[in-house]
């Protein structure tokens, strides 16, 4: 996991309208801070994109082995050995770290890309690989860092992470697993950078790619040696699932914080792509509740060795690891069958092309979707995909209109967000709703000296 960024300088006025500043592209929507729908009669917030919830009848995950995941953890320790200590961005064990989980992952069956950046003067590398079959418009990825800081080998920060995703893959292959959605794994380089070849990744995909990852899971510092065992919450329905996993285990789970936005998450939920992982802790220091929890050593860091030359294989734990590593397997098995579509399957999709002008500052522009043949009610990570051409999407305000008129926030109006369109995909908790009937989607535009239409926008259930 990357250091802790300084903090941004606090900005307190709007500027001039014109002209009009030009930040890196991201996806804007309100985040209510329980991912809760509120009074039925008011506006209610959405949480980050998200997918629906996973079906009933998806099939259990295999028991990640720990003996296996340890065993990479291994050929990771001994690569860093015979390459100066390390597997850093630019430093030789890198390469050869990549190179070997190629390997493995060619040998599998799996189709691998092997994508480079420069960073400081260096080459580095990302390492993604894709299962063949499944929708490759809703794509399921899974994915860690594979650079560890330059002073040590960085067996849980992050071997851990690397170790448990290729098990995982492996696993799939092994298995000859065959989900709705399309698996893809990736390794990232030069995270401890900046989230360099993450951001690289995402940054480079076509509109289209990146709209088709309907998920992103990062596994970064799982094995920490005074575990907590933390679950990101910027996704409900992934977050859901990694949570019901642990509760069914009594392992008690609290939302992670400390790496929030330091990890490779970030890149992709910067797009608007839904994220969530898992954590055991760096360099926070470890509560007494917490340690009545868990285990482990009150008023001690989860790890001692955060970013250090001890953090070698005697600085894993074991339990963390294996608990973490089969929790990995058991989202990719359950997120990996949302796939599919029509009325009758519950990730149906409806989609409206038609282009609707956006009036300037003046009223609203609304698209609207029927919705027949389901039954019960809208799901609570309703997927709303949206395709705004626009001069300057901070001045647009998205809201999703159930068929009973009830109003959906997706997003707010923001002076800071210069871009142009808006290409993203959100969620709604509509459990609350029938699934059934006439929704639309209402676009505002608050200021004037504008143009833009709605391209397109669909529901997924």
């Amino acid at each position: 996991m990357r250091p802790t960024p300084p903090h941004p300088e606090h900005r307190e006025h709007r500027p001039a309208r014109r002209p009009r500043p030009r930040p890196r592209r991201t996806a804007v929507a309100s985040v209510a801070a329980a991912v809760a729908l509120l009074a039925p009669a008011a506006v209610a917030s959405t949480a980050s994109a998200a997918e629906a919830a996973p079906r009933a009848s998806a099939a259990a995950a295999p028991d990640i082995p720990l003996s296996a995941v340890k065993a990479h953890l291994t050929d990771l320790q001994s690569i860093a050995s015979a390459n100066g200590g390390n597997r850093a961005h630019g430093r030789p064990g890198y390469k050869a770290a990549v190179d070997h989980i190629k390997a493995k992952l060619d040998a599998a069956g799996y189709t691998t890309t092997v994508q480079q950046f420069t960073s400081n003067g260096s080459t580095g590398y990302n390492l993604i690989a894709d299962w063949p079959g499944g929708d490759t418009g809703d794509v399921l990825m899974a994915g860690a860092h594979l650079d560890s800081v330059s002073s040590g080998a960085g067996m849980n920060d992050n071997g851990s992470g690397s170790a448990a995703v290729l098990e995982t893959a492996l696993t799939v292959a092994r298995e000859g697993h065959q989900p709705d959605r399309h698996l893809r794994f990736g390794w990232w380089g030069a995270e401890e950078l900046g989230l360099v070849g993450s951001n690289y990744y995402v940054r480079n995909l076509t509109s289209a790619q990146r709209s088709s990852i309907g998920g992103y899971l990062n596994f970064d510092m799982i094995a920490s040696p005074n575990p907590g065992y933390f679950v990101y919450d910027d996704d409900p329905a992934i977050e859901k699932v990694f949570k019901d996993f642990f509760a069914a285990k009594g392992v008690p789970t609290e939302i992670e914080t400390e790496g929030d936005g330091r990890s490779d998450h970030a890149s992709f939920k910067n797009y608007g792509i839904p994220v969530g992982g898992l954590f055991t802790g760096a360099s926070r220091t470890k509560t007494s509740a917490q340690a009545q929890k868990w285990g482990g050593t009150a008023g001690q860091s989860f790890d001692n060795c955060y970013h250090s030359s001890c953090d070698t294989m005697a600085n894993v734990n074991d339990t963390a690891l294996d608990r973490n590593s089969d929790a990995l397997a058991h989202a990719v098995w359950t997120l990996g069958a949302d796939g599919g579509g029509g009325p009758d399957d519950p990730s149906g999709s409806y989609e409206n092309t038609a282009d609707v002008t956006i009036p300037d500052g003046t009223s609203e522009a609304v698209s609207a979707i029927e919705v027949a043949g389901r039954t019960g009610s809208a799901p609570a990570a309703l997927k709303v995909g949206v395709d705004i051409k626009h001069s300057y999407r901070g001045d647009l305000v998205i809201d999703l209109l159930a068929p009973d008129g009830t109003a959906y926030r997706l997003k707010d109006s923001s002076s800071w967000d210069g871009a142009d369109d808006v290409v993203t995909t959100y969620t709604a908790d509509a459990s609350g709703e029938t699934a059934n009937g006439t929704w639309k989607l209402r676009v505002r535009d608050v200021y004037r000296q504008d143009s833009g239409y709605i391209n397109g926008w669909k529901l997924t259930f």
